[in-house]
């Protein structure tokens, strides 16, 4: 372990670079001193609550400089940070602070969530400001619990990983030592704090004296934007999201640009770097179970490959197996399930033995292995290839998703029989899509209402882009649904949408666009933009033409949550309408001066 474990290694850089600055936001921007001082207040307030070690504390706060003084104040006092995303809905964040038994939540006045039992402790809270900021003995031991993070649950339940020091210590000195991390570098913080991203885009940076930027929220749907913030940051290392790092690359760099290595992961990547641009496309794999990074590949420039960029080699302590459904090895080339061994394999599952048990195994040689459930291969070239799932986890947009768990939330809806969840990529990038069986023939919910309905229930990525009505689901012998004989969504079986009121016309136009934009010869008022073949470039390619067409701003995000032209057009009328307006009141200012 290079730095060794993270708090000690955070406070010796802020010893030495006390006047530097360690986080930058729209807001302003933090010291190490400054970061030192309120973390080690934070820490004094815990340790008087009776945090100790192992034990978890719950820290809801938004992405931003205060969530990383509140995780550092955390682990300085001992205890293990749970990331509780205030834009969660209500039920799932109750759920987390229950099944992991809080008793403290470290969170601000403006989140307004609620966690149960328990206590919440505001960060600049009196009994916070009056603790002394002098630095704090820290006896941090490896095999200590760091944070736990929640990943997505087969049976409709939520499941915690606990993730140790140790294993921590082994990520942050890999990545310190393969991209070559120094003070003078500017890395990005871009990832939700319950993603487990976040974990790789903070700590590495922090125990070298680097500088921590936060790039604004609504860079997230604006490539362009966001290309132009890095090079105005003067951004040496980025992790941005699968498909928002391959929008990138199709944008121009100007050959100055500081930035020398893009990181990427999450999802698969399919497109390779043109030649020519300035800085590094790094392809990275790893479950949350294995401390965010197993395996990590340089992606070379490339044109015309018939398979995806490889997901490359072990990182640093790490080791991947393939093994057959007997657990003996597969031979060179053939598909394998992905079992991993070594540093970054966390403790397991939080009060989930059986689970733990069960993905938590022993290898051929009795070596502790996390069994993926992943499929992949070793090519010629002695690289690691991925080549999907071997159960009902997915990977959409990013994020990881277990079907089950979606399905769940659906089931609940009073005017549903049964549902079934599958992952479609008809031509363009993977979407959820759920089959719904109704208790009554004739009376189907709206796809708008059973959105609202999970979006009160589930985080917004899990949430399905279209919903298909069928009179049963098709079974397989053992009474299982068989997702193999799923339809494929059809104007005639897609639930329709809310009915919009807005104008013809530019619900004409904006499906002419959509036809345009995606190659096809007509597209319908309801038809899916994503089920056509859409994908988030092309998303992005979207709202632009919708700017030049219209003249207003419909954001990326839109288009996701209303990926149909009728449901766009109403997006559209009402930014036109307020336009209007503006201009409206505008010219009233002006006339009574």
């Amino acid at each position: 372990m290079q730095h060794g474990c993270v708090p000690e290694a955070v406070s010796r850089i802020a010893a030495d670079r006390s006047a530097d600055i360690a986080l930058r936001c729209a807001a302003g921007s933090m010291t190490y001193g400054e970061l030192e001082a309120r973390s080690n207040q934070l820490a004094r307030a815990l340790i008087t609550h009776g945090v100790k070690p192992d034990q978890i504390v719950g820290l809801a706060l938004p992405r931003s400089a205060e969530f990383v003084v509140a995780a550092l104040g955390i682990l300085k006092a001992g205890g293990a940070y749970l990331p509780l995303d205030p834009t969660y809905p209500p039920e799932r964040l109750r759920f987390m602070a229950e099944d992991a038994a809080l008793r403290l939540v470290v969170t601000a006045p403006d989140v307004g969530a609620h966690f149960g039992t328990a206590e919440p402790l505001l960060l600049d809270a009196p009994e916070v400001a009056q603790q002394s900021a002098t630095p704090l003995a820290l006896h941090t031991s490896p095999e200590a619990l760091a944070y736990v993070i929640y990943t997505s649950g087969s049976t409709g339940r939520p499941k915690g990983v606990l993730v140790e020091h140790r294993n921590l210590a082994n990520l942050v000195a890999w990545h310190c030592h393969a991209f070559g991390v120094e003070a003078a570098d500017k890395a990005t913080f871009f990832s939700s704090p319950s993603f487990d991203a976040a974990v790789w885009e903070v700590w590495p940076y922090l125990v070298t004296g680097a500088e921590l930027a936060l790039p604004p929220d609504a860079l997230k749907e604006n490539p362009a934007a966001l290309r132009g913030w890095l090079l105005e940051q003067g951004i040496t290392i980025s992790f941005l999201p699968t498909l928002l790092a391959e929008s990138l690359l199709e944008l121009d760099w100007p050959a100055e640009a500081g930035l020398r290595c893009l990181l990427t992961g999450a999802d698969t990547l399919r497109r390779y770097p043109r030649p020519g641009l300035p800085f590094q496309l790094v392809n990275n794999y790893g479950p949350t179970e294995c401390t965010v990074v197993t395996t990590s590949a340089v992606v070379p420039p490339a044109a015309g490959q018939e398979r995806p960029p490889a997901i490359g080699c072990p990182i640093a302590n790490a080791r991947v197996l393939l093994l057959a459904e007997d657990g003996s090895p597969v031979a060179a080339g053939e598909q394998g399930e992905l079992y991993i061994g070594g540093a970054g394999v966390a403790r397991g599952y939080l009060n989930r033995p059986e689970l733990t048990a069960e993905r938590f195994v022993s290898g051929p040689d009795g070596e502790r292995l996390y069994r993926t459930g992943d499929l992949g291969r070793i090519r010629e070239d002695g690289q690691l290839e991925f080549a999907g799932r071997a159960d009902d986890q997915v990977k959409v947009r990013g994020y990881r998703i277990e079907l089950g768990e979606v399905a769940w939330a659906l089931e609940q809806h009073p005017a549903l029989r049964a549902c079934s969840i599958a992952v479609r990529d008809d031509g363009g990038a993977p979407n959820l899509v759920g089959y719904v069986v109704p208790n009554l023939p004739r009376a189907l919910p709206s796809s708008s209402e059973l959105r609202e309905f999970l979006l009160s229930r589930l985080p917004e990525y899990m949430v399905p882009s279209a919903f298909v009505a069928l009179e049963t689901l098709p079974l397989t012998h053992s009474g299982k649904v068989d997702r193999t004989k799923l339809p494929a969504p059809s104007p005639e079986t897609l639930l329709r949408e809310e009915s919009s009121e807005a104008s013809p016309g530019v619900v004409q136009r904006l499906a002419n666009l959509v036809a345009e934009l995606l190659g096809l010869d007509r597209v319908g008022s309801t038809d899916n933009f994503f089920l056509l073949g859409g994908h988030s470039l092309f998303a992005a390619q979207l709202s632009s033409r919708i700017r030049d067409l219209f003249g207003v701003e419909v954001p990326l995000r839109t288009v996701f949550d209303m990926p149909t032209a009728a449901g766009l057009a109403s997006a559209v009328d009402e930014l036109l309408v307020r336009a209007v307006e503006a201009l409206s009141e505008a010219e009233a200012g002006r006339l009574i001066a």
